[in-house]
């Protein structure tokens, strides 16, 4: 098939939950997005299997915007250059050094471990959420370690739903822009392998299976359940895929999508 689509734009989140941040350029690795949902909290609510606090409890934690402190540390592992130059793999920058600042709704800045940040998320809350913070040097992911999802996705779901679609409720990694006009395109890959950019390798496992999260606005948290029916009704529930990386390397926003086999 060769060239397939180009990456529209690259994405991390580094609390999980929180709104994302967009990147020029990220590492990714085994383990996903560099300095990607480094930082979750977890509920005393929630299940042993999936304890994060989410939109789904307090809608507006999609309000947050977490930013890294040192955003050098965070931009790629500190050795990646002499990693790449002996075939070997990166490390990841110290747990203090990939520490996040929090931007309130309301303007103000706390640290990632304030306990006011906490207090705030707990507020207009079932009060059963006991929050605590957690944090680890790979992504917390729901499922795989990288999420792709198509522009052309967004738009077939705004044609079905008669909605606007805004392409960051689906909270991807890596949004392309594919050749082909055809929403859920991307469905196809799946038991390949594509490579972005030069380097970067991507086996694509799976669709990536939707809740309701995709129905709140990424700005307002205003919710929109039609979405989620649409995806139910049409698509089996899923939208986007899943994929592991196989070679690690640097993505670039406007690299070229190329399937290998």
């Amino acid at each position: 098939m060769g060239i397939i689509g180009k990456v529209d734009s690259l994405w991390r989140y580094p609390v999980k939950g929180m709104r994302g941040e967009e990147l020029d350029e990220a590492f990714a690795g085994y383990s996903g997005i560099y300095g990607d949902r480094v930082f979750a909290f977890r509920s005393s609510a929630n299940h042993n299997g999936f304890p994060y606090l989410t939109a789904r409890d307090q809608r507006r934690l999609l309000q947050y915007r977490p930013r890294f402190r040192f955003p050098d540390k965070a931009a790629r592992p500190v050795n990646l250059t002499e990693a790449e130059s002996k075939n070997a793999n990166p490390l990841s920058a110290n747990l203090e050094e990939l520490v996040v600042d929090v931007e309130t709704p309301d303007g103000k800045t706390l640290g990632i471990d304030d306990s006011a940040l906490i207090e705030m998320l707990r507020a207009d809350i079932d009060q059963k959420h006991q929050i605590t913070l957690m944090q680890s040097q790979r992504a917390m992911t729901d499922c795989r370690p990288v999420s792709i999802f198509s522009l052309q996705s967004a738009q077939q779901l705004a044609e079905e739903t008669g909605l606007p679609v805004d392409k960051r409720r689906f909270r991807a990694n890596v949004y392309v822009d594919l050749a082909s006009a055809n929403g859920f395109a991307e469905n196809e890959l799946v038991g390949r392998s594509v490579r972005i950019g030069s380097k970067v390798v991507v086996t694509i496992l799976e669709r990536d299976a939707r809740c309701v999260i995709i129905t709140l606005d990424p700005d307002t948290g205003e919710q929109a359940p039609t979405l989620l029916k649409k995806v139910a009704r049409a698509h089996d529930g899923m939208a986007g895929v899943y994929g592991a990386v196989l070679v690690e390397g640097m993505l670039h926003k406007g690299d070229p999508v190329e399937v290998l086999d």
